[in-house]
């Protein structure tokens, strides 16, 4: 009792107009601040509406200072801001002034300096040409000048060594290694023709080196790449003004576009590449026919031992007769940097026959020492090509132009021996497209026209992929199971996205029975390619279907047991000849031929309401039922038809013996005999139709309301 006081004189004190503002205040502004609990004690404290209201008026009052308190700050730093953004400007307009004034002293001084410079030169021109030369080693050399003393290359070189920064390591000094050529050029973007950058090339006899200028040091540079003349292509390109005397480099797998200064340097650096290259090509083709040369074997210590002649003699045999392979033809000498330009210009076709076109002639040769170079050098250009191909198969690339879009890439790879891997490539890309497919797909409103186009976007994709595989892959017989895995994966997307639509919306049993048979038609058409995966649909959907079965078996015993709670038991009356003719029409397509029987004198139907509508509702969901039916859902169907039709049964049966008056038990039995002799035997041949086999279940219901019927006094009851 202590507490809740104390607790209600706070709370009244919250309330309270003197000093109540600031209390309320730091109560709602206190860390610990609970809004329910707070809300709780004020409902239980207060007197009546009269107080709630007077503390939400405080409350109200309070946002609203607390509102205008904010927007004066907001107000207050928005105006410190643009004072501070103005004065930053004004600062900014000083730094340009002072930056603007250092230019200005740095230009005079270096004028002062160039004029110094240029009368020293007019009093001792000698040292004006050491100073020249000191400034700036790498002048452009001319294609006659590069054919100076060797003595003269191998100094121009170590200049180059010291002059580029970070080159020493990776350009390390060779007796054989000398400067061609060099001299600046304008880098261009391969797609967009913008400049990039100004660099120096520096061409020697096995290389080409790329440098960029360093902004704050003359004459010096920084290494930007080096690429062996190997795999080296040089493609003129044609003059497109504004952008004319450039040439292309090709260097897998990247491309770089150059400008020349002007038409004759462009000719220049054309023709000294190709003369380096062909010098380098030529002077590769000696060596290996050199080293293919027999080398006299050195002599082997004399032995003491008998057996060792005999070894030796042996060992001879085969040395003697081994065979030198000619590996100076000009297309083999040519190959590597043939590969180079084939996989640059994306001919893979002109590639890999030039593969086969050497392993056909290395097929019975043995592997030498210059064989194995080669096969080195070869095996990298195969690596390179493997590594386009797969990239042209990555989902990463369009997926537009259907399977046969791949067709190219996939068959070089088989040709390639990498038959495994274009099968994994083909059908990841293939995935990606399907997957594609069906999210550009838009969603109708009608559940039914949005499943006829999935089902044509899937199974069209799917029996194009089958067919372009079998096209592909016919001599791979190992790949077909990977093929028959991909199916059942991109089957398990469609059902996703089937299921989304049809049976997590809640759709009717009618429009999911409609939408599984349009999935099931489709699935047929793969059989024309000997692929039945009607069972895998089954398997997936299997789950969903009982789910729909079950739901709407729920909502039919539902409607049956509140249409038994209003039960009269009085004939139908349908008013007009019209009703009646429709009602015989209904009964007729449920299966019930002898419903005109149960019919009476003008539009009077000797039958109760609640027995028709089961008649009806019972025979509908037997008909869709029978759509979604497989195998796997033979118990569900016959569980919910049982139960449904329990329902009923126990209904009538119950009415049958607690009613007393003899009139309407008579009406009674003659519904009862409408169930059990007609609506019973027809749900039982329909379902023996559907399914191709009797149902034991309903045979055995039958008999039990046939023993009822025989002791209707009876209190039992059917379970």
């Amino acid at each position: 009792g202590t507490g809740g006081g104390g607790c209600g004189a706070d709370m009244a004190l919250s309330l309270g107009e003197g000093g109540g503002g600031s209390r309320l205040r730091r109560q709602l502004e206190s860390g610990g601040f609970a809004a329910g609990e707070y809300v709780k004690q004020l409902s239980q404290q207060s007197d009546g509406d009269r107080d709630l209201q007077e503390h939400r008026q405080r409350i109200q009052a309070l946002s609203e200072e607390t509102a205008q308190s904010l927007k004066r700050n907001v107000y207050q730093n928005y105006r410190q801001f643009i004072e501070t953004a103005r004065e930053i400007s004004y600062l900014e307009s000083e730094m340009y002034q002072l930056s603007h004034i250092l230019t200005e002293q740095k230009g005079i001084m270096e004028a002062v300096t160039q004029a110094l410079l240029l009368q020293a030169d007019r009093d001792d021109p000698a040292l004006g040409a050491r100073r020249a030369a000191a400034a700036d080693p790498f002048l452009p050399l001319s294609a006659k000048d590069a054919a100076a003393n060797e003595e003269g290359r191998q100094r121009t070189l170590t200049t180059l060594l010291e002059k580029v920064e970070g080159c020493r390591d990776l350009l390390p000094e060779s007796p054989g290694k000398y400067l061609v050529y060099n001299g600046d050029l304008v880098e261009y973007d391969a797609d967009h023709m913008a400049q990039i950058q100004r660099v120096h090339a520096f061409l020697m006899n096995d290389c080409l080196l790329v440098a960029t200028a360093l902004p704050n040091r003359r004459g010096a540079y920084r290494y930007d790449a080096l690429y062996p003349l190997d795999g080296l292509a040089v493609v003129n390109v044609k003059d497109n003004p504004p952008m004319k005397d450039m040439f292309k480099l090709l260097m897998f797998p990247e491309s770089r576009i150059f400008q020349a200064e002007n038409a004759k340097i462009k000719k220049e650096w054309l023709e000294v590449l190709e003369e380096t290259k062909r010098n380098r090509a030529l002077s590769e083709k000696r060596r290996l026919e050199q080293e293919a040369l027999p080398r006299p074997a050195p002599a082997p210590p004399e032995s003491t031992n008998p057996f060792d002649e005999e070894e030796d003699e042996e060992e001879d045999e085969p040395s003697a007769e081994e065979e030198v392979v000619d590996l100076s033809l000009e297309w083999i000498q040519e190959l590597p940097e043939d590969l180079d330009v084939c996989i640059a210009q994306r001919d893979f076709e002109g590639a890999v026959d030039l593969l086969d076109k050497l392993n056909e002639y290395l097929a019975d040769k043995p592997a030498s020492q210059p064989v194995k170079e080669l096969r080195a050098k070869v095996d990298e250009r195969v690596r390179q090509l493997t590594d386009v191909l797969v990239f042209e198969l990555s989902p990463d690339r369009s997926l537009r132009g259907g399977p046969r879009a791949t067709r190219r890439a996939v068959s070089q790879l088989i040709r390639l021996g990498q038959s495994t891997k274009a099968c994994e490539l083909f059908l990841k890309n293939r995935a990606a497209a399907v997957q594609t497919a069906i999210r550009q797909l838009r969603i109708e409103g009608a559940t039914l026209l949005y499943i006829h186009k999935l089902c044509h976007v899937f199974f069209t994709s799917l029996l194009e992929t089958a067919r372009e595989f079998e096209t592909d892959f016919a001599g791979n017989n190992g790949c077909y199971s990977a093929f028959v895995v991909w199916a059942r994966s991109s089957m398990r997307m469609f059902v996703d996205a089937f299921s989304k639509q049809v049976f997590d919306s809640k759709e009717s049993l009618s429009t999911a029975a409609e939408c599984v048979k349009v999935a099931k038609e489709h699935c047929k058409q793969l059989s024309e390619i000997g692929l039945d995966l009607t069972f895998i649909i089954h398997a997936l959907l299997v789950k969903d279907i009982k789910g729909a079965l079950q739901s709407y078996k729920d909502i039919i015993i539902e409607a049956t047991k509140h249409r038994n709670s209003e039960e009269m038991w009085r004939k139908m009356n349908l008013m007009t000849p019209e009703a009646l003719g429709k009602l015989r029409e209904e009964m007729r397509s449920c299966g019930v031929g002898n419903f005109d029987q149960y019919t009476g004198d003008d539009c009077w139907v000797n039958l109760s309401y609640t027995v028709v509508a089961f008649t009806k509702q019972t025979m509908a969901f037997l008909e869709e039922a029978l759509k979604l039916y497989f195998p796997e859902l033979h118990m569900v169907l016959l569980e919910s038809l049982v139960e449904i039709i329990l329902v009923a049964v126990q209904h009538v049966d119950y009415s049958l013996r607690c009613e007393q008056d003899p009139e309407k038990k008579a009406f009674i039995r003659q519904n009862a005999s409408f169930l059990y002799e007609t609506v019973l035997p027809v749900v039982e041949k329909r379902f023996e139709e559907g399914v191709g086999k009797p149902a034991k279940q309903l045979q055995d219901l039958r008999n039990a309301s046939r023993l009822m019927r025989v002791n209707p006094e009876s209190t039992t009851s059917v379970v």
